[in-house]
C-alpha cells in the first residue's frame, strides 16, 4: 500500500474504519427499521422481564432456523444503544436478554410519544429513493427539489395520490409532536396572557391538544392544508409570506405573539450529536421538500423582513426550539 501524504499505515487505517462507518451507516438505519417492523420493542417490553434469544424468535414467530440471524440483528442495535443485554439464570446456566434502553422505548407503540411512524416515514422507499439521483439533481439547472424529480410530484401530491403513505406522514408528525406532553407544562410562561392560539401547520390537531390540556383557558384553532405543514418544509420566500400572513394577523394590543417549535443550528455550541442530527434533517429537507433548517442568524432575517421586532429562542425540545416572535 502506498502511504499518503507522509501518513503512517496506523493513521490510513484509522482512516479507513471512519469511512466504513458512514459508508455502512444505513445498515444502522435500515436495521433499527426492520426491529421496528418486526415489533421487537413491543415484544421486549410486553415480556415483562429480560427477553432470552430463543424466546424473543418465539414471541416473533420466526422460525427457529432464522435465530442466529436474529442474533447478529440485536448484537448491532446493542451496540448501537437500542437495546442492552443482561444475565438470566436458564435452567442453572446463564444465559443472555435483551432489555429495553430509553432509545427503544421511544419505539413502543402504545406508549406516548411513540416514535415508530417517524422510523417508518423516513425510512420508506419514497423518501430514501431521492438520495440516490442526488449527484444528477446537483448537476442539473432545475427548480424541482430531488424528490419531485424522482417521483414526478412534489411530497404534498404524492401524499395525496397515496393514501397509505400519508396516513403514515400524518401519523408520524402527530408522534413528534407528542413528545411535548414531557415539556409542556414547562412553557406556562410562553402562554400566559393568551386566549387563543391557532396552530399553522397543525396537522390533526395533536399539538393542540397538548397544549389546551395544559392550558385549558386557551381556545385552539388548527390551520393546515391536508398534509401537515411546518415552516422549515418551506423555502425563504414561501417561509417570510407565511410569516407575514402570521404578523398581521396579531391583534394590535400588543398581547399577540408568533410561537414557533423548529430547528436552530448552532454547530458552535451544541454537542456533536446534536449538531449531526440538525444537519441531519437539512439534508433531508433539501431531499424531499424546498426547505432548509437555519441558524439564528437566518431565523433573525426572516422575522425582520417579515415585520417582527424581536424574538426569544428557548432550546428545550432535543433537536428544536421554541421561538418567541414578537410584533
Amino acid at each position: 500500500m502506498d502511504l499518503i501524504q507522509g501518513q503512517g499505515s496506523s493513521e490510513l487505517f484509522q482512516a479507513q474504519s471512519h469511512l466504513y462507518k458512514h459508508i455502512l451507516s444505513y445498515v444502522n438505519s435500515m436495521s433499527l427499521k426492520c426491529a421496528v417492523q418486526l415489533g421487537i420493542p413491543d415484544t421486549i417490553n410486553n415480556h415483562g422481564q429480560p427477553i432470552t434469544l430463543p424466546e424473543l424468535v418465539s414471541a416473533l414467530q420466526i422460525h427457529p432456523t432464522k435465530t442466529g440471524f436474529v442474533h447478529r440483528l440485536m448484537r448491532l442495535l446493542v451496540h448501537s444503544g437500542f437495546f442492552t443485554t443482561t444475565k438470566v439464570s436458564q435452567k442453572q446456566e446463564e444465559e443472555e436478554a435483551y432489555e429495553l434502553t430509553p432509545c427503544s422505548r421511544l419505539l413502543l407503540k402504545d406508549k406516548v410519544p411513540c416514535l415508530s411512524p417517524v422510523v417508518r416515514l423516513v425510512l420508506d422507499p419514497a423518501i430514501v429513493a431521492p438520495w440516490h439521483f442526488l449527484e444528477d439533481w446537483f448537476r442539473k439547472e432545475e427548480v424541482q427539489v430531488p424528490f419531485e424529480s424522482t417521483h414526478g410530484v412534489t411530497l404534498w401530491d404524492y401524499a395525496d395520490k397515496n393514501r397509505e403513505f400519508n396516513d403514515l406522514f400524518n401519523e408520524a408528525m402527530a408522534s413528534d409532536s407528542g413528545m411535548m406532553n414531557s415539556v409542556v407544562k414547562d412553557c406556562k410562561p410562553v402562554f400566559e396572557g393568551l386566549s387563543s392560539l391557532v396552530d399553522v401547520g397543525g396537522g390533526t390537531g395533536t399539538l393542540c391538544k397538548i397544549i389546551t390540556e395544559a392550558f385549558p383557558q386557551l381556545k385552539c384553532t388548527v390551520l393546515d392544508l391536508p398534509h401537515v405543514v411546518v415552516l422549515h418544509d418551506w423555502n425563504e420566500e414561501e417561509c417570510l409570506k407565511i410569516l407575514k400572513k402570521c404578523r398581521g394577523a396579531i391583534p394590535c394590543n400588543g398581547k399577540g405573539k408568533v410561537i414557533i417549535i423548529e430547528i436552530v443550528i448552532n454547530d458552535h455550541k451544541d454537542e456533536q450529536e446534536l449538531t449531526e442530527g440538525k444537519l441531519y434533517f437539512d439534508l433531508m429537507m433539501m431531499a424531499v421538500v424546498t426547505g432548509r433548517e437555519r441558524s439564528e442568524k437566518e431565523w433573525k432575517k426572516l422575522f425582520l423582513e417579515a415585520g417582527f421586532t424581536r424574538y426569544k429562542i428557548t432550546p428545550i425540545f432535543g433537536l428544536r426550539s421554541l421561538i418567541e416572535v414578537f410584533p
